[in-house]
């Protein structure tokens, strides 16, 4: 009796914990490069776990419609697209613009939009490479400033007020590789810049946080099927939801700085770092 007492308290916590935890509220997260892939994945986790309501940024109207349309369906939450290349140089001010006139209160923002370049940088067109660089420093960091003021300024008028800033890194931030030289350097500046900004934000209550993932099977990557399943096989390669979901853990419940989740990427990156120059020069032709 004593047990089955037990058990139908503890069911009636725990529903009540899961109800709160996904309870709809006003708040609002923005996500970049939010029309598919791995930020496609953060919008429907900050849904359907979280409750918060989602502003879709990208630069594919048609699939920003659709993720859309299909999150207020699914979940119940207000959504809003904005379609507009986050590489151009006032695509920061003008995602800001949109939540401050449409009157969103944004308390979550995902900085998850970018783009590999996988070749020698001679070959790459200053286009290209502008976009990179765009998109992994500049629009991120001013996105960060002006969100992160919002958010400081938030606190200061409701101390109860909390603020979120997820940064998307790569685990090729520690590390010196031939064929994503612009790729590596800018992540790395996203690794840094995130754990400089966590000092400066915590006192305002701000978590900020750089995730810095290994290879993630989305499709990116520019490995051959046997590769893709080797990698998968052994457990480098993580699928985007688990990626996902182990951020926002990190991002809602911890006070960490910085999160780079597999157990393999940790013994990965000292061994690459460590390969003698002569076996990377054997390397590269093969790889590029």
């Amino acid at each position: 009796m004593r047990t089955c007492v037990f058990f139908t308290t503890f069911a009636a916590r725990y529903s009540k914990i899961m109800m709160k935890k996904v309870q709809t509220h006003t708040f609002w997260a923005v996500v970049t490069g939010a029309s598919s892939g791995i930020g496609l994945r953060y919008a429907t986790a900050l849904a359907r776990d979280y409750g918060y309501n989602i502003v879709l940024v990208s630069n594919q109207e048609k699939e920003l419609t659709e993720a859309s349309a299909d999150l207020s369906k699914q979940y119940g939450i207000e959504t809003r697209v904005l379609c507009l290349d986050l590489a151009a140089a006032d695509a920061a001010e003008q995602v800001h613009t949109f939540c401050v006139e449409n009157g969103l209160n944004v308390r979550v923002l995902i900085n998850n939009a970018g783009m590999l370049i996988f070749d020698y940088l001679v070959n790459v067109s200053q286009q290209r490479l502008n976009t990179l660089l765009m998109l992994h420093v500049v629009t991120l960091t001013k996105l960060c400033q002006l969100f992160g003021q919002d958010m400081v300024r938030a606190h200061e008028q409701d101390a109860s007020a909390r603020g979120y800033i997820l940064n998307m890194s790569s685990m090729s931030a520690w590390m010196a590789m031939p064929g994503i030289q612009c790729y590596n350097a800018s992540k790395s500046y996203v690794l840094n810049f995130s754990k400089s900004l966590w000092y400066e934000m915590r006192p305002h209550h701000v978590h900020v946080l750089a995730m810095t993932p290994g290879s993630t099977n989305t499709g990116l990557l520019p490995f051959p099927d046997k590769w893709g399943r080797l990698l998968r096989i052994v457990g480098i390669t993580m699928s985007p939801e688990r990626l996902v979901q182990r951020a926002l853990h990190v991002l809602f419940c911890t006070r960490r700085k910085r999160c780079m989740p597999g157990a393999w990427n940790y013994i990965i990156v000292p061994i690459i770092n460590h390969l003698p120059d002569w076996l990377v020069n054997c390397l590269m032709p093969k790889i590029l």
